[in-house]
């Protein structure tokens, strides 16, 4: 198992990361109405930690990119 290959998990935490940041310049640069996405996207964490389902956990999956597990398998 290469120690660079990036896994679902790793993914969807990066995307979040990003997309905070993100939506956090956009708050303070464009328009304060950009703070729903700031909240859209903890809500999205939130929740995935009850049921386990990610809008960009799927799309990353489709991607092509394997689990923690599934690398663990392999």
């Amino acid at each position: 198992v290469e120690e660079n290959t990036m896994t679902v998990e790793t993914a969807v935490f990066r995307f979040a990361g990003i997309m905070i940041m993100l939506s956090v310049a956009l708050t303070f640069w464009v328009h304060a109405n950009f703070v729903w996405l700031t909240l859209f996207v903890g809500v999205n964490l939130f929740q995935y930690s009850f049921s386990n389902f990610c809008p960009a956990d799927t799309v990353f999956k489709w991607l092509g990119l394997k689990t923690e597990a599934q690398m663990a398998r392999s």
